[in-house]
Parts: C-alpha cells; structure tokens; sequence
C-alpha cells in the first residue's frame, strides 16, 4: 500500500529549525508493527498517524511513535498536527483561533490554533493530566556523573533533580549554568545502570542564563529509552516543566509564562511558550504553545505485514 505524509519543523516559524515531525493525515489500514517500522525508517523524534476519533465530539485520534517505542503524548507531535491538519483545510479555521481535541493516550488533549488570514500561525495545547512530582532516583552526585558533570554543577537544595510527569516522566536537572548545560552528556552506561529501569528515565537539564532577549530557560533532552539522543524540543516535557517550575515560583495564584530555549546545542534553534494556572499554590492547568513550518511531502510505499 501507498501512504502519504508530511514533515514540519515545530517550535519554529523558520525551515531546518526546531524539532522535526512527520504525520501521516490518514494512518487507516495501517498496523501498529507497521506505523513502528515506519517510525525506525523515518528516524525522526516522532511520527504522527492520524485515525478517525473514537468519540465523534473530538477532532481526531492520534497515535505517536519514536524510532523505539510508541508514546500515549508527545507535545510536539500534537501542536504539528493540529497546525497541519488546519493548513491542509481538513480543520477549519474559525477566525482568529479554533478549538479542536485530539485523542491520545493519556485522554483528550484540548489544542488552540491562532491563525491569520484564515492559516495558521500558532498551536497550543493544554496537557490531558496536571504535573506529578516524584523524587528523584539519583543523588546530585549520580546526576553529575550521569551528565559527564561535576557535582558542583548541579544544582541542589530547593532547585535540585526532580521527577516529573504530565503521562511522560521526566528527571528535571537544573545546572549551574549554559556553559555548563553545553558541556552536558548522557553516559549510556550509567544511564542503563542508574536511571534505565526508574518511573522518570528520560532527563531533561536546564539553566536558568538563556541566550536571547525575552527566553527565561535553557534546556537539553535525552531520551536514550525513546531512541532519542538528544531532542531539539520536547512538548510533553514543558508541559511537566510548567509543575516543576510553578513550585518553585513562591506564585500561589495566577498564570505563570516562561519562554525556554532548546535545541540550541543541536544547531536546530526551538522556542518553546510554556504557561502553568496556579491556584492556593497547586498548578490546575499546564499549556505549551509554538509555531510551526511545513516542510516536505511524499509517498511511502508500506509492504503487508509479513
């Protein structure tokens, strides 16, 4: 069989920057193994097949695959789509901003399209499940030495390694500074043997001196699990950001925004909008936000299953 699909850059308004994406805008017929192989051959961050809703109060259903493993959400894929899908005119664009949901595994996922001139311009979506914070599993120290570190470049105390999720968990380590987050590395050893089989395996590090006018954070994200090395922007960890940060804001009511820089290290500048409603001191929603940019299109011919 023949399928049809797109690529995007997300988290950016300019080609060849941000995070690479392919979507699939019919991903019927297809069998997961299928949409795996697909996912390996293509060796993207995540690729995207598109299924009709299983309620028909929502826009679509999703499924999202890494070159390793298929995800229940993924932040990137999820604001791509939707710009995607309201580019191609399969969304219709009700002004200046639509409301659609998509269905993923970790439950609908509320995603708002701003357009101009009846395209598209920015995709934000709000997480399914609110922040759920674990202790980390490494000491400062394991995390150092995990990261090619030394100890004194991670911070402790109120801002040391914390767990986080919003249906992926994340280990949020916050450095010293950019020069340090620049020097960081996952030791594949050390990951198999501290963090590979832990609730939180994919780490996420930060420092809080960002590079441009107006961005609030610095970050880098390894995913060795997902077969990712490293990722130039990661959705479904911003949206668990938004918790890690927010308790650590000293902020009991309001909304929080933080504009955070990632992928900078990879040569794929991403910006990603991160925004946290806290009320009585507890995060009630997490959103991330960012534009988009078509890129390429094309025919993938998908031999049967064997």
């Amino acid at each position: 069989m023949e399928a049809r699909y797109h690529t995007l850059d997300v988290f950016t308004d300019r080609v060849f920057g941000g995070n690479p994406l392919a979507v699939f805008p019919d991903g019927r017929g297809l069998t997961s193994g299928q949409m795996q192989r697909i996912a390996r051959e293509l060796n993207l961050s995540e690729t995207v097949f598109v299924l009709p809703p299983d309620d028909p109060a929502h826009t679509r259903r999703l499924r999202i695959f890494t070159p390793g493993m298929e995800l229940p959400f993924a932040g990137h894929p999820t604001l791509g789509t939707a710009f995607l899908l309201a580019a191609l005119g399969e969304v219709a664009m009700e002004g200046e901003e639509t409301g659609i949901v998509f269905e993923e595994g970790v439950g609908p996922v509320p995603v708002r399209i701003r357009g101009r001139d009846g395209a598209p311009v920015f995709t934000q979506l709000t997480a399914a499940q609110l922040p759920e914070h674990r202790p980390s599993p490494l000491s400062r120290e394991q995390a150092a030495g995990l990261l090619g570190l030394d100890p004194g470049d991670v911070l402790d105390g109120e801002w040391g390694p914390e767990a986080v999720s919003c249906g992926v968990a994340f280990l949020f380590v916050t450095l010293r500074d950019r020069a340090a987050l620049g020097c960081a590395r996952v030791d594949p050893a050390r990951w198999e043997a501290l963090l590979a089989r832990e609730w939180a395996p994919h780490v996420y590090v930060l420092a809080r001196d960002p590079e441009l006018p107006g961005s609030d954070l610095r970050s880098r994200m390894f995913a060795p699990a997902m077969g990712i090395v490293e990722d130039p922007a990661t959705g479904a960890a911003a949206a668990a950001l938004a918790g890690y940060l927010a308790a650590r804001s000293g902020e009991r009511d309001g909304t929080l925004r933080w504009t955070v820089e990632q992928g900078f290290e990879m040569g794929r500048p991403s910006l990603v909008h991160v925004e946290a409603d806290v009320r009585g001191g507890a995060v009630t929603a997490s959103r991330v936000g960012g534009a988009s940019v078509r890129v390429a299109e094309g025919t993938m011919r998908i031999p049967s299953e064997p």
